[in-house]
């Protein structure tokens, strides 16, 4: 089959298409026949750093839509031509960015009919990221404030929308250009956070949601009610932030998205409710991954890249 590999930690210039052999599935595992591969900043970070994939070679890639090809035993949720979504084995290698993957048939889920593969592959990780975020770690109430940082990006517009269907009054930081967008997609008040600073700009919330991670921590802290939550995304909070936030009677704790079967049915409904959608950056071969990681690069992103594969058309 063909995959997308590193011999060397580096640019996108590291990634080369190669001919693997095709895995096959273990007990209570599924084949997946990729139609698409969703790509994420974790990818960027694991093809320059290693993360969690450590020493290459290894293949990048954790988001998936596709087809399932064979059952192992012991799988009882699918059978072969079902069309499905998910987010295997993170933060363990899932080597997405190829034409088959294998894995637990619960780390995935029926694709929803109203999601075609691209945005299919663009849902799982960056979903169940601020499905995980919003419903598990802040327990968002109807009528609470939710301030959403980066909130244009693969996972800040998907917060968005599920902060608002979850009843959650929804404020967003992004640049101007994407203003129009994220009310559209259901936020209440937008904040240019290159020419206004959030912390003196909002009034206080009760939860909010950081993929950036940094220097912001502190500020975060100071817009949150007595009793709200800084849920961060970016890197583990530092213990002096956590011990910040106790004093001022708030909390602060990092999240890490994990498979999650309950997520992506959740997700799957919103979909097929319209209350849910995947925005698409691009949708690009699986050849010009290292395309695809320059564009991610560029921090400029709306939505999702996605990588597809050709299977099915």
């Amino acid at each position: 089959m063909r995959a997308i590999t590193q011999d060397r930690l580096g640019g996108p210039e590291v990634l080369t298409e190669a001919t693997l052999d095709r895995p096959e599935p273990g007990p209570t595992e599924i084949l997946v026949r990729v139609h698409a591969a969703g790509l994420n900043p974790v990818d960027v970070k694991s093809r320059a750093h290693g993360g969690f994939l450590g020493q290459p070679p290894f293949v990048l890639g954790w988001d998936v839509s596709g087809v399932v090809e064979e059952v192992g035993v012991g799988v009882t949720l699918f059978t072969p031509g079902d069309e499905v979504f998910g987010m295997p084995w993170f933060p363990r290698p899932a080597g997405a960015y190829a034409d088959y993957v294998t894995a637990p048939a619960r780390h995935f889920a029926a694709k929803p009919a109203d999601l075609d593969h691209v945005h299919a592959a663009g849902l799982p990780l960056a979903g169940l990221t601020a499905w995980q975020a919003l419903v598990d770690r802040a327990r968002v109430q109807p009528g609470q404030r939710v301030l959403i940082h980066a909130a244009g990006g693969g996972v800040g517009h998907l917060a968005v929308q599920i902060a608002k269907a979850r009843g959650a009054y929804v404020i967003g930081t992004a640049r101007a250009a994407k203003h129009h967008l994220l009310r559209e997609l259901g936020a209440d008040e937008v904040i240019d956070y290159t020419a206004v600073d959030f912390a003196g700009a909002v009034e206080p919330v009760d939860v909010v949601i950081d993929p950036i991670g940094g220097a912001d921590g502190p500020r975060c802290l100071s817009v949150l009610r007595p009793g709200g939550v800084l849920v961060s995304l970016n890197s583990p909070a530092e213990q002096q932030l956590a011990e910040r936030a106790a004093v001022l009677g708030v909390r602060a704790g990092f999240l890490l998205v994990e498979p999650d079967r309950a997520g992506l049915l959740a997700l799957a409904e919103l979909v097929t409710a319209g209350r849910l959608r995947v925005l698409i950056e691009a949708a690009m071969p699986l050849a010009e991954a290292a395309k695809a990681h320059e564009l991610s690069e560029t921090g400029r992103v709306t939505g999702k890249i996605v990588l597809t594969t050709g299977a099915g058309s």
